[in-house]
């Protein structure tokens, strides 16, 4: 299982949002190369990145600091907020991106999404974010009428490989995760699960390894000091290898 570290973007720094809230951030950084450096330097090969501004109002804020991360070597880098549109994933991909994450638009133009899966494959990823079981879109400001487990099996069998999963309601609490949520989701086939929001405790990257859950997102906890970066990669990378971003 791989672990990616997450660097939340907005206007251009490192911060952490508590449950989606825009008005609950903290700021961690305003160098988030430096940033990426160091989780490389303690292990990390992939590296989770949102454009919180792009997610929130569709503004490419960040685009510049996305696409320095995107030039450094030796990171699997994946990126979302705001791609609601064929040109920004061939922008994101053309400057080193190595996975794009389509959110918001996976609702409001399924088919889009359908085709861009089909052409692009392995680089396009689907962020579904849910509160109470339901997806939650437009950086997580509206809840829609659709179930958020039954999407991703739709997902999964409409040619997406990839789903990030996230249960808005864990996400910076720092109170643990949604296993049980994992354990639904692991029993899809054919669909690569990276479980995101919440993760708090080793006991649960362990748990998700065992689930045959594919990576893990973690923001918070890390930059709270609640998990040390290398050694849950080491512990997600031991016997069963590393498996894939």
């Amino acid at each position: 299982m791989r672990i990616f570290p997450a660097i939340d973007l907005r206007d251009g720094k490192v911060v952490r949002l508590t449950q989606g809230d825009y008005d609950r951030m903290e700021v961690y950084s305003a160098d988030p190369v430096s940033m990426a450096r160091a989780f490389k330097a303690q292990g990390a090969g992939c590296l989770h990145v949102v454009d919180l501004d792009g997610a929130k109002d569709g503004m490419l804020v960040n685009d510049k600091v996305i696409r320095e991360l995107a030039q450094l070597e030796g990171l699997f880098i994946e990126v979302g907020g705001g791609i609601r549109d064929e040109a920004r994933i061939q922008a994101y991909l053309q400057a080193g991106v190595s996975r794009v994450i389509l959110g918001t638009v996976a609702i409001t133009d399924y088919p889009f999404v359908q085709r861009m899966a089909q052409k692009y494959g392995v680089a396009i990823a689907v962020g579904v974010d849910a509160r109470d079981g339901m997806v939650a879109v437009n950086g997580w400001k509206q809840i829609t009428d659709t179930p958020s487990l039954a999407f991703c099996e739709k997902l999964a069998g409409d040619g997406v490989q990839t789903v990030i999963y996230t249960d808005i309601s864990k996400d910076g609490t720092l109170s643990g995760t949604n296993l049980e949520a994992y354990r639904a989701l692991s029993q899809i086939k054919g669909l690569n699960i990276v479980a995101s929001g919440g993760i708090s405790y080793e006991h649960e990257i362990l748990s998700l390894k065992e689930m045959g859950i594919g990576a893990a997102i973690v923001g918070k906890a890390v930059y709270a000091g609640k998990l040390d970066l290398k050694r849950i990669i080491e512990l997600a990378q031991r016997e069963k290898g590393e498996g894939q971003c």
